[in-house]
């Protein structure tokens, strides 16, 4: 019953910016820590960013920060991931994923795919010239 949907992914140059959102229907937002992980070719997946239930604490991977930054919308149960000067490196699927236990600062570590209590299916991001 727990659904994620995430959006705006798409092509664009380095140093270009795109923002990600994540829709979450069929349980009480709010009561989830969410966090964006992303996966490259030949790449383990790796946490990208995470937030707390009410916005109050924010984990970024040390690739991404200064550049990325993670926002939710708990009326709207939404999340964003606004990121600007992106680099090829960058270049993924992003997924959003739910988890009613976990705090930020392990979400984003964990290796645990299937722990999640929910998945999105991703949106690709293509950073390139």
């Amino acid at each position: 019953q727990l659904q994620l949907v995430e959006s705006g992914g798409g092509l664009v140059q380095p140093g270009g910016s795109l923002r990600l959102s994540c829709s979450a229907s069929g349980f009480t937002f709010d009561y989830f820590t969410i966090g964006w992980f992303r996966q490259s070719p030949g790449k383990e997946r790796e946490g990208v960013s995470c937030i707390s239930r009410y916005g109050d604490e924010t984990v970024y991977a040390d690739s991404v920060k200064g550049r990325f930054t993670i926002s939710r919308d708990n009326a709207k149960s939404m999340v964003y991931l606004q990121m600007n000067t992106l680099k090829p490196e960058d270049t993924a699927v992003y997924y959003c994923a739910a988890d009613f236990t976990l705090i930020p600062q392990a979400m984003c570590v964990t290796r645990s795919v299937d722990g999640m209590d929910s998945w999105g299916k991703g949106t690709l991001v293509t950073v390139s010239s």
